[in-house]
């Protein structure tokens, strides 16, 4: 049986009966109708595949020229979709027409039903191509900072990061959700494309959203995806980022920035399954494995009714709590050798090591950006080395941030240390948001969210 919705538009109730005995017993589903001027409804209303559409309706029409108008129309909707018209009239030069004009094969009635089924099989196949294809030019466009960003890999030794990677090998091959909790900076992202890639998914699309960059008016349509006419840009089909990622990974970051009602449209996609465009009321069907990370404090957010208690039980099946750089050590200089040989290779320089003073220096900041202020700082002092060694003055560590006199104590709330940061990035910058956002590694939108949270 092929897996395929066939449509087939004709006003002859023996046609649509007997097509429709033949085929619900070749395809998926066969759906009839008597009338072409029900096909915006339909199309709106089903995931169609195959069109079987009859070219004369008019009582004693035998030219085709209505099946050629309404081909045209559907086509107008979208050009992949896969047409066979039908006529009990044979006639090459029509035919020809036809085909010229977007149709994708030409039928006479009556049929025999071997031909029939060579027909739509052949159609079910193009239909599959094509659609193939287009998915992957979608993913194509849709990935194109993440392709040429690149990906590391996890670094470190630190107790806590052994045990992370071991947890990891163990939940990357099933489809658990998995949320990724730390402070901004610590690695989320890397973790979350370590677990596709460690992942049955590995060879599917591995699809990062952001979303705290993204306007609540986008949610819908950036995720859900949109049908061409749902608002005043919408010229063409979209599918959204649950479809472009279906059959591997779709990671959703900073999930705690998310307002309650967009969390109940979330959560009503993870539970069934399914994803419907806006301007169309038809779901489709998403295989995706959900990852999401956060900074916030999820738990405490649920006590106070800013985050939904059954999304937080839907995401965090495994929980993985990313550690402060400023607590994993010696791996602070792993890290930073590896990101000093990543950008002496990427900017063609020499450089062997890090000085004796430069490693001291990198093990007495505080990094409040965590590994993300160290892959910075590293670039930066790549950059500006004159020699084969990294100096320390070649790291341009900002004096107040050491840990000697700027010590920040361990006990102290995720969120007040997020809001200290965020304030002194702000008082640093003497208000310029763009330059406070920057050194905090976070989007303008998403600093002006906690500027709010915090009443800054």
């Amino acid at each position: 049986m092929l897996d395929a919705t066939v449509l087939i538009i004709d006003d002859d109730d023996d046609i649509l009966l007997s097509a429709r005995l033949f085929l619900k017993q070749q395809v998926k589903q066969v759906i009839t109708c008597k009338s072409p001027k029900e096909i915006n409804v339909l199309l709106s209303k089903n995931e169609i595949d195959i069109i079987l559409l009859d070219m004369n309706y008019q009582k004693g029409a035998s030219d085709g020229r209505e099946g050629i108008y309404w081909l045209e129309h559907i086509l107008s909707i979208d050009k992949d979709y896969v047409v066979i018209l039908m006529t009990a009239f044979g006639n090459v030069e029509l035919a020809v027409k036809a085909i010229k004009k977007g149709a994708t094969d030409f039928i006479l009635k009556p049929w025999e039903n071997e031909k029939l089924f060579a027909t739509i099989s052949s159609a079910s196949k193009l239909r599959e191509s094509t659609k193939k294809v287009k998915k992957l030019e979608k993913i194509h466009s849709s990935l194109q900072k993440d392709l040429t960003r690149g990906f590391e890999n996890i670094v470190g030794q630190a107790d806590e990061i052994k045990q992370l990677q071991n947890t990891l090998l163990k939940v990357a091959p099933t489809d658990a959700n998995v949320l990724i909790l730390g402070e901004n900076g610590t690695g989320k992202q890397v973790f979350a494309y370590e677990i596709h890639g460690n992942s049955q998914r590995k060879n599917q699309v591995f699809m990062h959203v952001d979303l705290g960059s993204l306007n609540e008016n986008l949610f819908e349509s950036e995720l859900f995806g949109y049908a061409k006419g749902a608002f005043t840009d919408a010229k063409e089909d979209k599918p959204g980022r649950f479809e472009l990622a279906d059959g591997g990974t779709i990671f959703l970051d900073e999930i705690g920035n998310l307002t309650l009602p967009l969390q109940a449209k979330l959560l009503s996609v993870l539970q069934n399954r399914t994803v419907t465009r806006l301007g169309e009321s038809k779901e489709r069907k998403v295989n995706v494995r959900l990852i999401t990370a956060t900074n916030m404090p999820l738990n405490e957010m649920v006590s106070k009714n800013t985050f939904r208690q059954d999304l937080l039980f839907r995401i965090n099946t495994v929980e993985l709590l990313l550690p402060a750089l400023r607590k994993r050590g010696t791996d602070i200089l792993l890290l930073a050798n590896h990101f000093m040989q990543v950008f002496s290779s990427k900017y063609h320089k020499d450089i062997r090591k890090l000085s004796n003073k430069a490693q001291e220096a990198l093990l007495q900041y505080k990094w409040p950006g965590n590994v993300r202020e160290l892959q910075h700082v590293l670039e930066r002092a790549v950059i500006m080395s004159d020699g084969a060694d990294i100096a320390e003055e070649d790291l341009q560590l900002s004096p107040q941030r050491y840990a000697q006199n700027n010590a920040i104590p361990d006990e102290m709330a995720l969120e007040d240390m997020e809001k200290m940061m965020v304030q002194k990035a702000i008082d640093k910058h003497k208000g310029n948001i763009s330059k406070a956002a920057a050194e905090l590694g976070l989007t303008r939108a998403a600093l002006y969210r906690r500027i709010e949270k915090f009443g800054i």
